[in-house]
């Protein structure tokens, strides 16, 4: 369904060590970006597809990022353990807790999900969904 999914940062190099360590354990490696004349980016990808990508861009306009209210970034876990191992690498990373790992029954059965934000404030939820 998405090409890719973008995050801004006002500070690319914390928001990638955090984004290093929770999309890891998910089975996303970060994909070598090409300078375009835009502006510093990193990017992730699933070994072996193209897309989607996710990026973390320094805003294009060189104002500073700032949070969307109600907007959540949602990364797929294969399984609830690592949703447990990339919430834990998160908050080392510099994230901040905003709801920890366990069931999420009135979401389906098998839901397993925790929630962050990133170094730059944006809401970060990693799910396993068992019902699918």
């Amino acid at each position: 369904m998405f090409s890719h999914v973008t995050v801004g940062t006002n500070d690319l190099d914390k928001a990638a060590q955090f984004y290093d360590a929770i999309l890891f354990p998910l089975g996303l490696c970060r994909r070598h970006v090409t300078p375009d004349g835009g502006p510093s980016s990193a990017c992730w990808i699933t070994p072996g597809r193209p897309l989607p990508r996710f990026y973390v861009y320094t805003p294009y306009d060189r104002q500073d990022a700032t949070v969307g209210n109600g907007s959540m970034l949602a990364f797929s876990a294969p399984s609830p353990e690592a949703v447990d191992v990339a919430y834990a690498a998160g908050v080392l990373a510099g994230g901040i807790d905003d709801g920890e790992p366990g069931p999420r029954p009135h979401y389906g059965d098998g839901y397993y999900g925790a929630y962050l934000r990133d170094p730059d404030g944006n809401k970060v939820h990693i799910v396993h969904r068992g019902d699918i």
